[in-house]
């Protein structure tokens, strides 16, 4: 049977005068007691032990228990709090040493300090309560946080470290200085909360952390809104991030899975992907990116499925590592859609890009490689495909409609192409030229504006087994010193010619009606030599001299170091004829 007892400052019938009475008599009785405070300021520090309960008698809110300096309680037993405000400072508020407690109802203010300490192996819940300024920490504890709400704390709102395991519903964290939630080395279990204004990541797991978030809302956080690092895992679903750095960024070996999550007008970065990071990422979806919807860099390796990229810069970039993306749709960027870059290597299956400047671009040394199967470029001001420095790039059933050039290889790049398909090009089909190297089979042009298929300067072309239709200029031009094979191939349509040639590029088997131009390339120019036969002769060595010829004027600045001094200047002028000799 539980014992009552009754708080009233200014008396009353069986009432006990403060707080530290009343639990001395529960204390010496050694039953489970319920303790009901009546309303007011309590200047006490609160030492409770066993089955207790602390009850404000007229209701949350009335009963204010405060120490200007210290903490207000340490709890070690089964305690429940129940509309109480408990303020310190610069100490634990709320210390939690030993088995249960329960704050419901409850605020917390803990300036300099921590709100709720809860120490290795004790459980702590916290209900329908507010905590404002210091944190909630948790070393070794069990928790559970139910729609509670956290502010302006000094550093992180709530703490899961060295083995916590907690659990956190429906809450809200607000301008916190560092992070909403940290789970360092523990377990959390985030669902329907927000949590806004953080001046870090929103929710951090590190250290080899599991942190598994669901139907949250993430907004305005100065850094990530999501950060997984440390070989940190677990997973994320139906989140939306907002107007953060970067949306999600998964770092130093950390793998979570990530599911239907929004990232909206990240500042820099929705998806960020590095230093040896991986990640499931499924039918996310990223808009207004300020720099990179999706960036893998140093070392990451993601897997993207079913991602959805609108507005922004670039769509997906990948530096210096790799990554695999499939079911991915593109539109309406202001650069690059796809990229792969200094070493990166992309994997695209089932793409589909609209309305950019450039679809894929890639842009490195050897080892800088792109492979698409199964992808659809329509509505690009630029390229659908740009192959820069030495990258190689691979398309597969690759269809572009709609553009300037369909498929260019430049500058010492490969591209190679099978079973694609380009339609209504401005300027070419398919483009090699600098010392680019172009391989294609079953190729086709249809509706160029231009040519279907353009080599020139120094590039290398291999193409076999296409056709070319209805191109206005010609079905294909080769210039400068292109060389290669054009063979087996089908010019067909009613417009411009069929192969304008230049004698380097073999052209075998061409199957067409219209007329074939063979311009042979002009031989290179030798360099021009100038001989300058006035200049002087010398017989002999000759050392410290100067000259000059062909001049008009000459100024000669001359220094000498001496061991008295650290530096001497003097400076003379030698004037010179108009023929350039000195005078």
């Amino acid at each position: 049977m539980v014992a009552r007892y009754l708080v009233a400052p200014h008396g009353g019938r069986r009432a006990h005068p403060d707080i530290a009475s009343a639990l001395a008599a529960a204390a010496r009785r050694g039953r489970a007691a319920l303790i009901e405070i009546a309303p007011g300021r309590y200047e006490e520090h609160l030492t409770v032990r066993g089955e207790v309960q602390l009850v404000a008698a007229g209701g949350a809110g009335t009963v204010e228990v405060v120490q200007p300096r210290g903490g207000v309680l340490d709890a070690g037993g089964a305690v429940r709090v129940h509309g109480l405000v408990l303020a310190g400072r610069d100490a634990d508020v709320v210390r939690c040493h030993a088995g249960t407690l329960t704050l419901e109802h409850t605020e917390v203010r803990a300036p300099g300090g921590v709100a709720v300490h809860a120490m290795p192996g004790t459980t702590v819940t916290l209900r329908d309560g507010v905590f404002r300024h210091g944190r909630v920490l948790l070393a070794g504890a069990g928790g559970l946080v139910e729609r509670c709400r956290f502010g302006d704390a000094a550093d992180n709102a709530l703490a899961a470290i060295e083995g916590a395991h907690v659990t956190v519903l429906g809450s809200r964290f607000e301008n916190s200085r560092i992070h909403g939630i940290r789970v360092s080395g523990a377990r959390a279990h985030v669902t329907g909360c927000v949590l806004t204004g953080t001046g870090r990541a929103a929710l951090m797991a590190d250290a080899q952390a599991e942190l598994t978030v669901a139907d949250c809302v993430i907004d305005a956080a100065h850094g990530e809104g999501i950060a997984y690092i440390e070989q940190s895992g677990g997973s994320v679903d139906r989140t939306r991030v907002t107007g953060c750095e970067h949306g999600i960024a998964v770092v130093s070996g950390s793998d979570p899975v990530v599911r239907g999550c929004a990232f909206l007008d990240c500042r820099d970065t929705g998806i960020n992907v590095g230093a040896g990071g991986r990640g499931r990422f499924e039918d996310c979806e990223v808009v207004g990116a300020g720099n990179v919807a999706v960036f893998v860099f140093g070392g990451g390796a993601p897997e993207v499925h079913g991602c959805r990229i609108t507005r922004g810069n670039v769509g997906i970039a990948v530096s210096g590592a790799r990554g695999r993306f499939a079911g991915i749709r593109v539109a309406d960027l202001t650069s690059v859609a796809l990229r792969a870059y200094d070493g990166g290597k992309a994997v695209f299956e089932d793409v589909r890009v609209e309305r950019c400047p450039t679809h894929l671009e890639t842009r490195g040394d050897g080892g800088t490689t792109a492979d698409v199967q199964g992808a659809l470029f329509r509505d690009f001001s630029l390229s659908a495909v740009e192959a820069l420095g030495q990258s190689r790039v691979t398309l597969r059933q690759v269809t572009a409609e709609r553009g300037t050039v369909g498929f260019g290889s430049c500058e010492e790049s490969q591209l190679f192409v099978y079973d694609c398909e380009v339609k209504a090009a401005g300027t070419s089909g398919a483009l090699a030229m600098g010392k680019g190297r172009l391989v294609a089979r079953n190729l086709t042009v249809t509706g160029s504006e231009a040519l279907g298929l353009l080599a020139q300067d120094s590039a290398r072309l291999d193409v076999a087994d296409s056709e070319f239709v209805d191109c206005a200029t010609a079905g294909a031009g080769f210039l400068g010193t292109a060389a290669g094979r054009f063979a087996d191939c089908a010019v067909t349509g009613t417009r411009g010619v069929a192969v304008v040639g230049n004698g380097l590029v073999d052209v075998v088997n061409l199957r067409t009606s219209l007329r074939v131009i063979e311009r042979p390339a002009e031989p290179e120019r030798p360099p021009t030599v100038v001989h300058q036969y006035h200049g002087p002769v010398i017989h002999g060595p000759v050392s410290q001299a100067q000259f000059a010829w062909g001049n008009e004027n000459v100024t000669q600045n001359q220094r000498t170091h001496t061991p008295a001094q650290t530096e001497t200047s003097t400076q003379a002028e030698t004037s010179t004829s108009e023929d350039g000799n000195p005078a």
